[in-house]
């Protein structure tokens, strides 16, 4: 069945609150497609416009292959320059919400920064990289990645109605991707309390769970607090590799609210605030 979210957004507030100056009367929509449609939109060769949703910035690309997902490649120079602002000046295999514009089409997308693999076009980019959409996978599975589909999400404008309906292991997952991905919108949405994310994110160089004790989901039904034990490997500039080994407390105000994760508590334990 075809799956698609169609978001109805103010340029103001998409663009504008990341410094863009735009018009707050148009809106545009953006559709949440199916990576079958998208990849019937967007076939071989076609030519598009990348919209990182963060910054406002906007490249070209071009599609040039995937069958799981696109590889693309920045249409020229300039292009590549854009997109290597965008990364920070530094190529990176963080994920970024994006929305893709194909003639009258906005279409909710996610891309990495990493150039690899073989590329054709005169462009000053060493290879390819990869937008994935919904339903979308990498090479290596055959499920979505998380972080691209949140940042699909993100991008879609669905990201809260996600973990507004997301059980407790759901919303741990999410938010410790948010932490990877240096995403202060991910973990926000995911956070009991207001944190000033930025330089706490900053510091983060990579983070994975390597355990987490899991209860039934009927069992947490009534349920609004919850301590979850989990094992996670950080690493942080200038400490190196860390390992926490505790509790992630989750809160929530009824049966019927959104789980959120008691940030206080956790970056206390890890020493990050």
């Amino acid at each position: 069945m075809k799956r698609v979210v169609i978001f109805f957004v103010c340029i103001h507030i998409l663009l504008y609150s990341q410094g863009v100056k735009a018009a707050s009367t148009i809106s545009y929509k953006i559709e949440m497609l199916n990576w079958k449609d998208v990849n019937q939109i967007l076939p071989k060769y076609t030519k598009f416009t990348v919209l990182d949703v963060e910054t406002g910035k906007k490249f070209k690309v071009q599609r040039r292959a995937g069958s799981h997902h696109a590889d693309v490649q920045p249409l020229t120079s300039k292009d590549t320059k854009i997109m290597k602002r965008i990364y920070g000046g530094k190529w990176s295999w963080k994920r970024r919400a994006i929305i893709v514009i194909h003639k009258d089409q906005w279409i909710a997308g996610s891309m990495h920064g990493m150039p690899h693999g073989a590329g054709a076009l005169q462009n000053n980019f060493p290879g390819h990289f990869c937008i994935h959409f919904y339903g979308s996978t990498t090479h290596r599975t055959n499920s979505m990645d998380l972080s691209h589909m949140l940042m699909v999400l993100k991008a879609s404008g669905q990201l809260n109605q996600y973990l507004g309906k997301a059980n407790p292991y759901e919303v741990i997952n999410a938010y410790i991707a948010g932490f990877k991905q240096q995403d202060r919108r991910i973990t926000s949405e995911a956070s009991l309390q207001k944190i000033n994310w930025k330089p706490i994110l900053e510091d983060v160089d990579n983070i994975s769970i390597s355990r987490m004790e899991l209860l039934p989901a009927e069992d947490l039904k009534e349920e609004i607090s919850l301590d979850v034990p989990v094992e996670i490997d950080w690493f942080i500039k200038n400490r190196g590799r860390q390992t926490f080994r505790g509790n992630i407390h989750l809160i929530r105000f009824s049966p019927i609210d959104a789980w959120k994760v008691d940030s206080k508590d956790f970056l206390k334990q890890n020493e990050l605030q």
